[in-house]
């Protein structure tokens, strides 16, 4: 590949960087890459997302390929795979340097290797690198970033923006397996999720304040930040203001359970917390946070 061996400006090894969508996750990451020193390109479909990263010193552009000219390396932070490859794409004209293309959106891990595919006919080199992470650790800059490259040489030069976006990263040896692995932490995360809510919901219904859950879990071998986290805004329905929007959640529990379909597995929890997830967001809850499955939860119940 005719980018594989190509040196950053001035030797100063500090990439310019490119990110192609500025919603939650985007925007946060462009934060820390502006903090950590790095130059900031920024390009989003709606460029009124973008603008605020003026003020951290970004250069805000009107399509992806003039976000992606003369940058080293181009993080996508977009919604689904398919967007990811319309919008590279459009990035086409801007791609004469070879920058090494970093994406983040989670896929399928067929999803991961067919945008390699893609990279490869538009003559970049790969990172494929789902986040595990929320909006909170997105804006704290300590996500664990889970990557996989066919490029060998792809690690080192992209490690500023891994290194500015979070505080882990966890490479494979192939890609596809760190979008397997994001799925299989999915999977755990959106059943903890449910297994709150529907914690929550019996208590309720049997009669007992739901906080009193929250509390006897405390303290338990089975407590976990996000239980003390999620369960106190599901009670107090401070569920408006979204850190993993449940629409996001829903796309994500289709991905894990057509993916284990596809390897011969029916993953029965994760079917169901699908089911929920989907019925949730047909109830107007798609840009609610994922804890929003409670409401859902408690009009079963009702």
């Amino acid at each position: 590949m005719s980018g594989a061996n190509r040196t950053l400006p001035s030797g100063q090894g500090k990439p310019v960087v490119a990110v192609l969508g500025t919603g939650t996750m985007g925007k946060a990451m462009a934060r820390n890459i502006a903090a950590a020193g790095l130059g900031l390109r920024a390009w989003n479909r709606s460029r009124a997302a973008a603008e605020p990263l003026a003020d951290v010193g970004a250069e805000v552009c009107d399509t992806p390929a003039e976000a992606c000219r003369g940058a080293d390396v181009v993080l996508t932070a977009l919604a689904n795979e398919k967007v990811v490859e319309s919008v590279m794409d459009q990035a086409r004209d801007g791609l004469d340097g070879h920058p090494v293309w970093v994406q983040t959106c989670t896929v399928s891990p067929e999803g991961g290797r067919h945008l390699a595919e893609q990279a490869a006919r538009l003559n970049v080199p790969y990172v494929e690198a789902p986040l595990l992470g929320t909006k909170e650790p997105a804006v704290a800059g300590t996500l664990t970033v889970l990557a996989a490259s066919p490029q060998q040489e792809a690690r080192e030069e992209v490690r500023p923006v891994l290194d500015a976006v979070g505080a882990r990263t966890v490479w494979l040896d192939e890609v596809g397996q760190p979008s397997s692995l994001k799925l299989a932490y999915n999977a755990w995360v959106l059943t903890t999720v449910e297994g709150i809510a529907e914690s929550l919901t019996l208590a309720g219904t049997l009669g007992v304040d739901p906080r009193l859950v929250i509390d006897v879990i405390d303290g338990s071998g089975l407590n976990s930040p996000y239980v003390q986290s999620k369960g106190p805004k599901m009670i107090d329905d401070d569920l408006d203001t979204p850190s993993f929007p449940l629409e996001a959640a829903a796309k994500d529990a289709s991905l894990i359970t057509h993916t284990a379909r596809a390897a011969g597995l029916r993953l029965g929890i994760a079917e169901v917390v699908c089911e929920r997830l989907h019925r949730a967001a047909d109830d107007g809850l798609g840009r609610a946070d994922v804890a929003a499955t409670y409401r859902t939860s408690r009009q079963a119940a009702s």
